[in-house]
């Protein structure tokens, strides 16, 4: 527990006062467990009944994982072909991901990353091809001509900005690296694109 207490990468050592982070509002964590030190007392004691318990495979991975009885049963829908909304802050399966979702505001629903995806990449890809008069083996090829450079970074933006893919994502399709993808999208500068 001393470890845990101590370790800076964990939010746990700001909820028991070892680190000060102002952006942890800890006061609402610990608001869950009592008022004042006895609510940190009571944190305490629940972590520590928690370690106790041990691994629990229940309690490991996302919601989609734990819904769909693991990384195997996700990775076989992903070989059909068969999309899940999800997300690992939500428990529960994906009927349930797109209920809760459904309230959020647009910006929130922005940040979400869902595997359900309105537009495929290659789709996505395949128009900004056309609109730049470039083939898709030019937009994968890795060419730092001007029009193929942009025609990635529109792909990109908007695959990640707009759609949640990841940059990784993107990357391997792209057949570029991650940081080629997010030095590309990082200036913060939407692209001028119509429809």
């Amino acid at each position: 527990m001393k470890e845990l207490n101590r370790c800076r990468w964990s939010g746990h050592s700001a909820l028991v006062g070892k680190v000060d982070r102002k952006w942890q509002d800890c006061e609402y964590v610990l608001s869950c467990f009592g008022n004042g030190r006895q609510a940190q007392k009571n944190y305490l004691r629940y972590v520590e009944e928690g370690i106790s318990q041990g691994r629990r495979p229940e309690l490991v991975g996302g919601g989609l994982i734990r819904s769909l009885g693991g990384w195997s049963a996700v990775l076989a829908l992903r070989r059909q072909g068969e999309k899940q909304a999800s997300d690992t802050r939500i428990l529960g399966d994906s009927e349930f991901v797109q209920e809760v979702t459904s309230d959020l505001d647009d910006l929130v629903k922005k940040n979400l990353r869902f595997s359900g995806r309105q537009v495929d990449i290659v789709i996505l890809a395949g128009r900004v091809c056309k609109r730049h008069g470039i083939s898709l083996g030019e937009l994968c090829s890795g060419s730092r001509r001007s029009e193929i450079v942009e025609a990635r970074w529109i792909v990109s933006w908007i695959a990640i900005r707009e759609l949640g893919y990841s940059g990784a994502d993107v990357a391997r399709y792209l057949g570029v690296t991650n940081s080629c993808i997010t030095r590309s999208i990082s200036s913060g500068e939407s692209p001028k694109v119509k429809d």
